[in-house]
């Protein structure tokens, strides 16, 4: 419902009057001007689209900055399809405060004008009997008197409207106002363009006289009557007598139709001024491109270059000595350039400060972030203010040093485009910007960030780790918020001494709340200056920087890697001194990358990924940070987000896919080697193959480059086949004994041994005299010799600390999860633990014939013959089926918790009525108690054991109905008591278990069967790639146990090692040699890895 304020009623038009008028109400000057025109009370319309136009006419406003929409502010027609519109704009826009936001609050950047030629209906909003605060001053019932106007009217009585609106239009075409500062002298022409839909013959008329005062003019194709008549006149003149005869009905005569004849011809002729937005076919967001081509199209082509050639026929001397002190471009022709040098000639003017350009941009931020759609993207899709300081910074030769203003613009409005330019320019992202960066599009600005449970995205990141998540997002935001709430505060107290007549009583209150505006405004420079503080403070920014790291390395479960011993840091910038063509920095833009990840922004990150450095690393980064935000964001049931997060980790997997492929296809024994070559991309060090396993990226790991990788380390480098590899024992015997493989064999001809040594004491020397035998005594001393070994080399797995670096950086609690999300790791540990627990049992609890020892090491026995299947997960045929059998056995888990409630059930049933009022439930041993006679039952009647005499009552043999003999003894069964209702519910049991429940975990299985089938392949080599990654550092139990010592105090798998210092210590010129090959080698495959991705991806 909209508040108008009227800017004067005159009666005899005078533009610059009314000019005046509404710039002293709005207090500002337009920085674009729309027209809305079409109102017509005559015609029956027709249903359109209105809604699409109405977006579009609100983001095109938008994105002029400070704009103006002129109407003529009925209540009908395209009038009400406009305020509609602005209504619709001040909601999404300010929500519950728009009707607080008046037509003179900055905030409002889109101006409402009417231009009424009659009195529109005026509704206000009475705010009677509500005290009123502003500081400590309390006035109540003075907004009586207080209007508070979103909308601005202006009364006009003439008798010929269309042409005093012309005549205004072509007056604000006319003026000239600073675009980019006040204190530069550069002005340029007001944008205006008008907008013609719907509409009757002065419609026509309208647009006929703009085009010939040389004003754009837009029609909307789809909106019917004079609009669509225009469109069908500029295709097919033909056509027109009789469509215009019945658009225009029964009132049309011949006078009138040579009159239409005679605008349309007009128009026809200025149609280079004509655009179209078609409401059926075009997205709202389109319509900002055309109104910006529009224009820049106008003033090129009718107003600058004439201007252009006048100067230089009249004064090229002058031009000349102008044009060789201003910087020029790089060789090519812009219209901004057009425009910009015109102007500098025609202004005099001089090169402003540093202060003055750095001052540019503050102005003209848009109130709140939106993001519009990069499909219809053009220079001139960004607000036009934007458009022309980027060529106003490429004029004066300092688009490398101040754009970087441009580049945080265009990143907050996702303006991939304009990104794209102004890196490819060499504009570096200030650091200073990265928190207002994430203030602006990754923090939730309705919500209070210490109390609120929001489901958005910085909610998501304070889940994982809270003060890090501040430090990102509510630290300039604290700021902004306090100098926001004091701003508002004065405008209110503003409305109030400009509204309120002051009267003799009220002069103290007055004056009280002057000195109380004047006090805010003190402390809103102070705190203006606090914030020009924190954001060019340097180690701040820095410290929010390494906040984002932090939190992406919380997020995956990485240790901050030690940048002093990274060789990858100095290969960086060797590439970035050596790569002329690239400009940007690869540190600079991983922090627009990373923010490009949290912000969910998919072609903005793909810009950033492209222009860094190891971009298979850096991919995998970013698709492993993207699917736990998925993950997360699926816990607390937010989907879309999750989605949006799935979607967006799937496209950067698929990219270094693409890559890896494509590295392949170029130089495949690079690209293999690549898959080792280790990195830091945000303190996480790793290689993309260690990376891709650690975090589940089976289509990586399953890739031909990683499996050549792992196939070379598998064999170590030897011949890729079993018989050639058995054969290199004699020639090479080293890197026979030292391959993965051949440790993989002797660990388990050494773990069947066991098998065979551990089967024979449990079968003849537990019950025995203890140590009798001294065959058998040495088969127990192997198994614990052989199972401390394998419990230190698994240790090692688990927490790395003996392993060569470069498997995993992960944490000690990341490696932990990791080690038991792995179900044969689990079984490992199980064997170790029972193992540990029998022989405790053995030496602690001695008993005649040692039976619970005897039980506990044949359960370690049998655990230990499951753990030996695990030699068959290499092989290519069994492994996938053991894969299979671990899934079903997670489904046979899920069923059985599912299964327990539903046998206690029906057990507690069988109890209740088979033996009513028992009272010693819980009595005599463990193995007694009743609790298994109550699942014993159920449970075997899911296997098709019916019990059915027993169940009826009439199985009487070996039990007793004397109350005293089974209370007393609990070994001793009573008879049960005959129920029929049993019977009943036993039946209706066995239905439901053997049909219903079986069969559900009958189809489970046969799911699970499909979906590994499906996949096998990739299971598989992910597996194999874990028992790869395992031996190549493991030595095989028992013989770990003499290598230890060595393996603790020279760790000779790790550089800087023993090994490494005395090699480096007696070949210093061929470590030297080999580091330097090493490093060209890495460097070029970092160039490969660009060079590939650009050729795959930069299509733009």
């Amino acid at each position: 419902m909209s508040v108008k304020q009227s800017v004067g009623l005159i009666s005899k038009p005078d533009v610059e009057k009314v000019w005046i008028e509404i710039k002293e109400k709005v207090r500002s000057s337009p920085s674009m001007v729309f027209s809305v025109i079409g109102d017509s009370d005559s015609f029956v319309p027709r249903p359109w689209a209105k809604s699409v136009f109405q977006t579009a006419l609100i983001e095109a406003a938008k994105s002029g900055g400070d704009t103006w929409i002129l109407y003529r502010g009925y209540d009908y027609g395209v009038s009400s399809i406009v305020r509609s519109a602005y209504r619709k704009y001040g909601d999404m826009e300010f929500r519950a405060k728009s009707h607080d936001v008046h037509i003179q609050d900055p905030e409002r950047r889109v101006k409402l004008i009417s231009m009424a030629g009659k009195t529109a209906s005026r509704k206000t909003h009475p705010k009677k009997n509500k005290m009123y605060q502003i500081g400590d001053v309390k006035l109540e019932d003075l907004e009586e008197i207080i209007t508070e106007p979103i909308e601005a009217e202006c009364n006009i009585e003439t008798t010929d409207r269309t042409s005093y609106l012309l005549d205004f239009e072509e007056y604000v075409s006319k003026q000239e106002v600073p675009f980019l500062s006040q204190t530069i002298d550069l002005k340029l022409p007001i944008p205006i363009v008008i907008l013609a839909l719907e509409g009757d013959i002065h419609t026509i008329e309208h647009i006929a006289g703009a085009l010939d005062r040389k004003i754009p003019v837009i029609i909307i194709k789809g909106s019917g009557k004079a609009a669509d008549l225009i469109l069908d006149y500029m295709e097919n003149k033909e056509l027109l007598r009789k469509k215009a005869s019945v658009l225009f009905g029964i009132q049309f005569d011949e006078e009138t139709f040579q009159s239409l004849s005679r605008h349309l011809e007009d128009i026809v002729k200025a149609s280079d001024l004509v655009d179209v937005f078609d409401v059926n076919a075009d997205d709202p967001l389109m319509l900002s491109n055309i109104v910006g081509e529009a224009v820049v199209s106008c003033w090129a082509t009718e107003k600058i270059l004439r201007n252009k050639n006048t100067d230089a026929s009249m004064k090229p001397e002058r031009d000349k000595e102008r044009s060789s002190n201003l910087p020029r471009s790089n060789g090519s022709v812009h219209i901004g350039t057009t425009v910009f040098g015109g102007q500098l000639r025609k202004s005099n003017a001089v090169m402003p400060e540093r202060e003055e350009i750095e001052k540019l941009f503050s102005q003209h931020r848009e109130s709140r972030a939106y993001v519009l759609d990069t499909k219809f993207s053009s220079p001139t899709s960004l607000p036009l203010y934007f458009y022309f300081e980027y060529q106003f910074l490429q004029e004066l030769g300092k688009l490398k040093e101040y754009g970087h203003m441009l580049l945080f613009e265009a990143l907050i409005a996702n303006r991939c485009d304009y990104v794209r330019v102004l890196l490819d320019q060499g504009v570096r992202f200030r650091l200073w910007n990265l928190s207002e960066l994430y203030e602006q599009t990754v923090s939730c600005k309705d919500c209070h960030f210490e109390n609120d449970d929001c489901l958005h995205i910085q909610w998501l990141l304070k889940q994982i780790e809270e003060r890090k998540a501040e430090e990102l997002c509510f630290t300039h935001r604290r700021l902004t918020r306090k100098i926001q709430e004091k701003e508002n505060e004065n405008r209110q107290a503003e409305k109030v001494l400009t509204g309120v007549i002051v009267f003799d009583t009220e002069t103290k209150i007055i004056e009280k709340i002057r000195k109380e505006v004047i006090e805010r405004n003190k402390e809103i420079r102070e705190l203006k200056d606090q914030l020009n503080a924190f954001v060019k403070d340097d180690k701040t920014q820095r410290e929010i920087a390494e906040s984002t790291k932090g939190l992406c390395r919380t997020i995956l479960g990485y240790k901050e890697a030690n940048v002093n011993d990274m060789e990858d840091t100095e290969d960086l910038e060797e590439i970035e001194d050596e790569d002329c063509e690239q400009n940007f920095s690869s540190m600079n833009i991983s922090d627009i990358l990373l923010w490009a990840i949290f912000a969910n922004r998919k072609e903005i990150a793909e810009i950033c990924w492209l222009r860094t450095t190891n971009h298979l690393l850096k991919g995998l980064v970013c698709a492993a940070v993207l699917r736990k935000l998925s993950k997360k964001a699926d816990n607390v049931k937010e989907q879309n987000l999750s989605t949006e997060f799935a979607n967006h980790a799937k496209i950067f997997e698929d990219r270094c896919l693409a890559i890896m492929d494509g590295m392949y296809d170029e130089d495949n024994q690079k690209a293999i080697d690549l898959m080792d070559d280790e990195a830091i991309v945000w303190g996480i060090k790793s290689s993309p193959l260690a990376f891709a396993h650690e975090n589940f990226m089976y289509d990586v790991v399953a890739h031909t480059c990683s499996q050549k990788n792992m196939n070379k380390r598998w064999y170590n480098n030897l011949a890729p086949d079993l018989k050639p590899f058995l054969k290199s024992v004699c020639r090479k015997p080293r890197m026979f004994f030292t391959a993965p493989l051949t440790k993989y064999m002797f660990n388990y001809t050494m773990f069947f041994i066991m098998l065979v040594m551990y089967s024979a004491f449990v079968l003849s020397n537990i019950g025995s005299e203890f140590y009798e035998l001294d065959t058998n005594k040495v088969f127990e001393y192997f198994v614990y010799f052989w199972g401390t070994g394998d419990l230190i080399e698994e240790l090692i797995c688990c927490f790395g600390c003996l392993e060569p670096v470069g498997r995993s950086h992960r944490g000690y609690y990341s490696r932990m999860k990791r080690y038991l999300f792995d179900f044969w790791n689990v079984v490992d540990l199980l064997s170790y633990v029972l193992l540990i627990v029998a022989l405790f049992v053995h030496l602690f609890h001695p008993s005649p014939d040692f039976t619970v020892a005897r039980r506990m090491f044949s359960l370690s026995l049998l655990v230990m013959y499951l753990r030996f299947l695990e030699v068959f997960l290499v092989h290519r045929k069994m492994g996938p089926t053991l894969i299979m059998i671990k899934e079903m056995l997670k489904d046979l888990l899920r069923f059985l918790v599912l299964a327990v409630f539903v046998v206690l059930g029906v057990g507690m049933y069988y109890h209740a009525n088979l033996w009513p009022d028992h009272p010693n439930i819980w009595s005599g041993d463990w193995h007694n108690w009743r609790i298994w006679t109550i699942i014993y039952y159920p449970y075997w009647q899911l296997y098709g054991e019916i019990k059915n005499e027993f169940l009826e009552g009439k199985d009487l043999s070996d039990c007793t109905n004397v109350t005293s003999i089974w209370s007393s003894d609990t070994s001793r069964e009573r008879c049960p008591q005959e129920d029929w209702t049993v019977s009943a519910v036993a039946a209706l049991y066995m239905l439901f278990s053997n049909l219903l429940l079986v069969n559900l975990v009958i189809a489970m299985f046969s799911y699970t069967f499909e979906r590994v089938q499906e996949n096998s392949e990739k299971f598989w080599k992910f597996h194999r790639c874990t028992v790869i990654n395992d031996y190549e550092w493991r030595i095989p139990s028992p013989l770990n146990l003499l290598f230890l010592p060595y393996r603790c105090c020279c760790w000779p798998g790790r550089k800087g090692g023993c090994r490494d210092k005395c090699r480096e210590y007696f070949n210093k010129k061929e470590v030297q040699k080999e580091l330097e090959m090493d490093q060209k080698q890495r460097i070029y495959r970092i160039h490969l890895q660009r060079n590939t991705a650009f050729k795959i991806f930069n299509r733009k």
